[in-house]
């Protein structure tokens, strides 16, 4: 298939602005400079649900809310597939033949595994399996679509790595019939792992700390203004620091020069203002109203999108079906030469069976 982007997110909730900068920005740009032959973007309902198996509904109420999220973004379905993944049953017999070509300890030892199974207070003897597996789950992801790039946030690397591994091992052991895929981080170093308003390292719905993109104005100011600043910077006259200073983060991640021009003409540019903030005399709540004018200005156009196509919520699922459906005709012509390589496409093979039947014809 050529170039080929693959990407997602788990449906547990609305996207927030890490998601944004993390990959969704990047993954419009991509669809819209038209550099790559095919490109799908999935809700991973089925990862999902590893950690929520007792919570369905919590998955399949926000299916809609993240397509929502995804077409208002700029996401367009006559230019990217969109699909879910449960929808794609292929995806799941894929997982079962590369779960049979990597370790217990090679899977235990993935970084990203360890954090999020801390993150979810998980005992060693309590891990849903399902949930420990979906590194493997991730790699049939990408190499049942042949993915040749997969644009994602930098905590998403060592999951790369593994699918880089299986995809070498399957096509050493078998033939040469999947894809090795590279990742592609977000250009801006400051985005690739944005964290939450309070400072923490990650945003989390259950903290309270995230920015979603379907906020509205009100909304991001009350979480802007709380933001975590510069603890040490008591007076507006002593000198700030802007490294750990979630405003400052955010300006990294979002502000442009443009804003400075239309909010803050004092200064051309953040450059000058970190300096000026560093030096003395430029209080945080300043700032934050600099901030909540560029994520506002950003998530106008988005809120505006969001609004049409809430109007018409079966078109939603009817997009998310049309997508499934173009979705599973691609992955099943992987599992076609997938079972050809690994030698079970048995009713196929019709030197098999005439091999057999002249087997036992001369009995």
């Amino acid at each position: 298939m050529g170039k080929v982007i693959l990407t997602g997110d788990r449906p547990t909730g609305r996207l927030h602005l890490g998601h944004y900068v993390g990959s969704l920005r990047r993954r419009v740009e991509l669809q819209n400079q038209g550099d790559f032959d095919r490109m799908f973007v999935f809700m991973a309902d089925v990862q999902a649900l590893t950690d929520n198996a007792s919570n369905p509904d919590k998955i399949r109420e926000n299916i809609v809310n993240v397509a929502l999220d995804y077409l208002s973004a700029g996401l367009d379905p006559d230019k990217c597939t969109l699909y879910v993944q449960s929808r794609i049953p292929e995806l799941a017999e894929l997982t079962t033949y590369l779960m049979n070509i990597v370790s217990v300890s090679r899977v235990q030892r993935n970084p990203t595994v360890k954090t999020e199974v801390k993150l979810r207070g998980f005992e060693n003897d309590s891990i849903p399996l399902g949930f420990f597996c979906y590194p493997v789950s991730q790699a049939a992801d990408i190499a049942a679509f042949k993915a040749t790039t997969v644009p994602a946030g930098e905590d998403q690397e060592p999951m790369l790595e593994l699918t880089r591994e299986l995809v070498n091992r399957f096509n050493n052991i078998y033939a040469p019939v999947l894809v090795e895929p590279q990742i592609m981080l977000p250009e801006n170093a400051t985005a690739r792992r944005l964290p939450g308003t309070d400072g923490k390292e990650k945003m989390s719905k259950s903290l309270g700390n995230c920015i979603y993109l379907s906020d509205d104005a009100d909304t991001v100011w009350k979480q802007v203004k709380g933001m975590y600043t510069d603890p040490a910077h008591l007076n507006v006259s002593d000198p700030g620091h802007v490294e750990g200073n979630a405003v400052f983060t955010y300006l990294d991640a979002f502000a442009t020069d443009q804003d400075f021009a239309d909010f803050w003409p004092e200064f051309n540019n953040l450059d000058e203002l970190k300096a000026a903030y560093e030096h003395g005399g430029i209080g945080d709540m300043k700032c934050k109203k600099l901030l909540n004018n560029v994520i506002n200005r950003m998530l106008d156009p988005i809120r505006a999108r969001r609004a049409e196509y809430e109007k018409d919520i079966p078109e939603i699922f009817n997009i998310l079906r049309k997508g499934s459906e173009n979705a599973r005709e691609v992955a099943a012509q992987t599992m076609d030469e997938v079972r050809r390589a690994m030698r079970i496409d048995y009713f196929e093979d019709e030197e098999l069976i005439k091999e057999q039947t002249e087997k036992f014809r001369n009995k």
